[in-house]
């Protein structure tokens, strides 16, 4: 049996991580970063600022993370995997409207 070694990148919703760290979380490099932020996945605080000095929050680093395991397991493109993003973001959002008007059963 081979070993495996198990990387976790904890965030807290007070605290930010830098742009390499988010990269090394998702097994990327910053390059990948700043295709995110160029597509709207993650935002970064000032587009003007280099790339190094980016900080990003914990919903980053889920948006991250899910678009990279929609290119991993489907192939997609990030352009796709932002859209596929927003709409998901958008269900969620619809849905947390229809419960707050008691018109949602839970599916």
């Amino acid at each position: 049996m081979h070993p495996v070694s198990v990387t976790t990148t904890v965030v807290s919703a007070s605290a930010s991580i830098d742009a390499g760290d988010l990269a090394h979380a998702c097994g990327a490099d910053i390059g990948w970063i700043v295709q995110l932020v160029e597509l709207g996945i993650v935002e970064a605080p000032a587009a003007a600022t280099p790339p190094e000095q980016w900080r990003f929050h914990d919903t980053d680093l889920q948006r991250a993370l899910d678009a990279r395991r929609l290119e991993r397991d489907f192939g997609m493109a990030l352009d796709s995997a932002a859209l596929v993003l927003d709409l998901r973001a958008e269900v969620r959002r619809l849905k947390a409207l229809l419960r707050a008007h008691g018109l949602h059963d839970g599916r």
